[in-house]
């Protein structure tokens, strides 16, 4: 990995997925849980608990990482005789476990299947890959369960890309966002004032969000921040102070404001070219999924589907050699 998380906030990982995941087993103003729904609830809880320690303990390594942690948990899982038992193709990142058929399904069998628009200006193509899919599925269900999530990954894997799209479309009406990208020169008075901007007043001291809905606050960059004479990262301990106490001081009357509401989702680069390693002061309350380079694979994916769709409306002859045009434009780029 390329960040230092403590064992404690790895284990606080885990209980959140699962919390999210076992959500819906919580009785409401308008549900009421049967006995029957308990029961099923016992019988998939080992499931439930290792698709959480996945994607909590196992999410945080780099691709190497993930496929000793791959062989690990299978061996670990025959060899304790467990009854969670994953399909022989593929690693335990490649499967979503399905509560209501009670097996793991492929992450990309879990969306409909893809239409391209060539009408589209190239740049506007997003291909959804397996890394995508999963990624957009599990911060979505942390978000709605108030949690925060924190993307660490190489630059161009898409975390801020799949940010913008969740937050633009795969939420409720009941959820608005607020981006801010931090640079080298951020300030904390700057971030203070730019979520300030956005919150309204709900009774006195306290702010947040028009009445009935929760903000997200996507933060791109998280670590840009230059570290000041104290090795602190003035706007990184604005949001700290916030997480920590729901809140920071007006800097004009010194009193405490209470912001309600607010869910941080942030993406960062890893440590070099002015990007340096953030506190665990802050780390502590984030979910972490991390992002890992792109893989052949999913790069021949991402192009194989480009070139397929243009390639449609031509003749079966010049379909057919959609593979190997897409082989010798990766061989020419390795």
């Amino acid at each position: 990995s390329e960040m230092c998380i403590r064992d404690s906030n790895l284990c606080s990982s885990l209980t959140r997925v699962l919390d999210c995941c076992i959500n819906k087993y919580r009785d409401s103003e308008l549900k009421k849980v049967t006995p029957e729904e308990i029961n099923q609830l016992e019988a998939m809880l080992q499931h439930l608990f290792i698709f959480a320690l996945i994607w909590s303990v196992g999410c945080t390594v780099d691709a190497e990482g993930r496929k000793q942690f791959n062989i690990f948990l299978k061996e670990l899982l025959l060899k304790n005789k467990s009854e969670v038992v994953f399909p022989e193709e593929g690693s335990i990142y490649d499967y979503q476990y399905n509560t209501d058929t009670k097996q793991f399904v492929l992450w990309t069998n879990t969306i409909k299947p893809q239409e391209i628009d060539v009408k589209s200006d190239f740049s506007e193509i997003v291909i959804q890959t397996n890394d995508s899919i999963r990624m957009t599925y599990l911060s979505k269900i942390l978000l709605l369960n108030s949690k925060h999530v924190l993307f660490p990954g190489p630059t161009g894997t898409g975390k801020s890309l799949n940010s913008s799209i969740l937050l633009s479309t795969g939420l409720s009406d009941e959820y608005q966002y607020v981006s801010i990208t931090f640079s080298a020169q951020t300030s904390a008075n700057q971030t203070q004032d730019s979520i300030d901007s956005k919150m309204e007043k709900r009774r006195k001291g306290i702010y947040g969000p028009p009445p009935g809905k929760k903000c997200i606050l996507f933060i791109d960059d998280l670590n840009m921040p230059k570290k000041e004479i104290y090795f602190a990262q003035p706007p990184i301990e604005l949001l700290r102070q916030f997480l920590d106490h729901q809140g920071w001081y007006d800097r004009k009357s010194l009193s405490f404001t209470k912001l309600e509401d607010i869910i941080l989702l942030s993406a960062m680069g890893p440590p070099g070219g002015g990007r340096t390693f953030i506190t665990n002061r802050i780390l502590r309350h984030f979910n972490i999924l991390s992002y890992t380079e792109l893989d052949r694979e999913t790069v021949s994916y991402i192009f194989t589907k480009i070139v397929g769709a243009y390639f449609n409306s031509l003749v079966q002859s010049v379909r057919d050699q959609t593979d190997h045009i897409v082989e010798a434009v990766l061989r020419v780029f390795e």
